[in-house]
């Protein structure tokens, strides 16, 4: 889909007005702002009020018996005369800074396959991805996958300006920010669009649009209004895109010289349950929000109406009327609280009523154990739905325990984490890779092979004990089931076979060493020659040697003659 033609042309395209308004929805959850609850859920941006929404979620079977709408607690307007007092826990900003934090905590380390490519390249290519994945290459892919969790997807572009880096850096788009065009599941063009600062007061909305193809970008400038793109207008009309007149052509075209598109899709999570059946929204991805948003809204009930308790908790005191100090003619009358002695009122109480009869305490029961343990209730059941384990979101105490009583208490979080990682890790190759083609083609990029083939692996979420590893290796080394470079391998799981080797040499070296107390040499010269310094990984010396004698059948000595 080429860029719009002028006129009276809907934006954005009404294929996509169901997946909006669900991401808009989300984007209400997620940064927890109770007026955009309040508007979608109640107000006229309600989704549930569109027709079309209507049709395809057939919103009438699930509405409340009697009612117009869902009941939803945030649809609910406070009642004639009263104000306003509801609130608003952020678990849905939690739960996607959560999911951020266990992605991206650490920097996965991406590695290039010395397959496909020489090793001084190789080297080379390897220096630069990790200047790509430095602390801000780092920090723009957490706010992606936070981003990814509360709205369902998010889209990586690649940018440069040598004016400001030396090197190509990663840009963040959100998902209602690009019109997608699917191919087989795969992304195949994009258009990333954005509203410009007014220009007047006329109401009009000026709009950039950029047709993203591989090799090419195609740039639009359009004045309309908030439902429609409007005129196509010359990019010197407005001061943020005069820009575009020296680097495009005369179509309004820019040749990238990268023969890919710039754009990477990052979906959350697959398949999509959300919008089944509605076309060309299979490939967007899943919110971690999906499903669970009435209980977020019971949350946020329960909430309140602990709040409400401690309001109505509080200690009021009803007097008769005569016992009123009056403050003059017209003024009403009151009573003081903080006096200390009071005259009686004979005649005006009666005389079997006393003045302590007549005040009466008024004060609710707050029902603190109750709603503690609702809200307890729905938070675990919110994460346990949104995939993750409420020792993730501090639920246990902090008490020290081993890594493995971690992992099994974060097991559901670990589980989501992994799947996360099957759909981030080609994401975030695929951009590496776009990013390498353009630092080559525009940034002057030295020894970098874009072509060579790409791994990625995440570091542990639960680091282990060392303690328990020291003596899991201790256990092994007394049973002599392990041998030195595994044991190397094991405390390091991180190092390679060539780092494993030298550690392995490096504790031969100090084994071999003269001992302390023996200045002569006594106990033996170290071995000038080392053949097994090229040992095979995993193989331990000593362990295939034969004794020159045989053993007596049967496995026992032999008798001993007397002389």
């Amino acid at each position: 889909m080429p860029l719009p033609p002028s006129g009276n042309t809907p934006w954005p395209p009404p294929r996509l007005e169901i997946p909006h308004a669900d991401m808009d929805m989300w984007r209400a959850w997620y940064a927890g702002d109770t007026g955009h609850l309040a508007q979608v859920y109640g107000g006229p941006a309600s989704y549930t009020r569109n027709g079309i929404a209507r049709a395809f979620f057939d919103v009438a079977r699930r509405r409340a018996v009697g009612g117009d709408e869902l009941r939803m607690f945030w649809g609910q307007e406070p009642s004639p005369g009263q104000q306003a007092a509801k609130l608003h826990v952020p678990i849905g900003g939690d739960i996607a800074e959560m999911s951020a934090n266990l992605l991206w905590s650490d920097v996965p380390t991406v590695t290039v396959d010395l397959d496909s490519t020489d090793k001084a390249t190789a080297e080379t290519t390897q220096a630069q991805i990790g200047r790509y994945l430095d602390d801000r290459g780092h920090a723009k892919m957490r706010e992606a996958a936070e981003l990814a969790a509360g709205l369902s997807n998010v889209y990586l572009r690649a940018v440069w300006d040598t004016s400001l880096r030396p090197r190509p850096w990663s840009d963040v788009i959100q998902a209602n920010a690009v019109v997608p065009e699917w191919r087989w599941g795969m992304l195949a063009a994009a258009t990333v669009w954005r509203e410009l600062e007014p220009l007047d007061d006329d109401g009009g909305v000026w709009r950039l649009l950029e047709y993203h193809t591989p090799g090419s970008i195609e740039y639009g400038v359009y004045k309309g209004d908030h439902a429609t793109l409007g005129m196509l207008m010359d990019f010197k009309d407005h001061h943020e895109t005069e820009f575009l007149v020296k680097r495009t052509d005369a179509h309004g075209r820019q040749a990238t010289g990268v023969d890919r598109l710039l754009i990477t899709h990052m979906p959350n999570v697959l398949p999509n349950r959300v919008w089944d059946g509605v076309p060309g929204t299979a490939p967007l991805g899943r919110s971690d929000f999906a499903g669970i948003e009435p209980m977020m809204d019971g949350l946020d009930e329960t909430w309140s109406s602990w709040m409400r308790d401690l309001r109505l908790g509080k200690a009021r005191v009803v007097v008769p009327q005569e016992m009123l100090d009056t403050n003059g003619p017209g003024n009403g009358g009151s009573f003081d609280l903080d006096k200390e002695l009071l005259v009686a009122l004979s005649g005006f109480l009666g005389d079997e009523k006393s003045m302590k009869d007549s005040i009466t305490e008024i004060q609710f029961a707050i029902r603190v154990e109750d709603h503690e343990r609702t809200a307890k209730a729905l938070r675990r059941q919110i994460l346990a739905s949104a995939g993750y384990s409420a020792q993730s979101y501090g639920e246990e105490g902090a008490v020290a325990v081993t890594a493995t009583e971690v992992a099994a208490r974060k097991e559901e979080s670990l589980t989501t984490r992994g799947l996360k990682i099957l759909y981030q890790r080609p994401a975030l190759l695929e951009h590496v890779t776009t990013l390498m083609w353009v630092d080559v083609k525009h940034c002057g990029a030295k020894g970098v092979d874009p072509s060579v083939e790409l791994t990625a692996s995440w570091p542990q979420a639960v680091q282990p004990d060392p303690e328990a590893t020291a003596r899991t290796l201790s256990l092994l080394e007394s049973a002599g089931a392990i041998s030195t470079f595994m044991k190397v391998k094991m405390r390091e799981p991180a190092w390679d076979d060539a780092e494993v080797l030298e550690e392995v040499r490096r504790i031969r070296d100090d084994k071999s060493s003269v001992p302390a107390g023996d200045p002569f040499g006594a106990r033996g010269e170290p071995d000038e020659e080392r053949p097994d310094d090229d040992v095979e990984p995993g193989f331990d010396e000593g362990q295939g040697e034969e004794s020159d004698e045989e053993e007596p059948v049967g496995g026992g000595s032999g008798p001993t003659l007397a002389a």
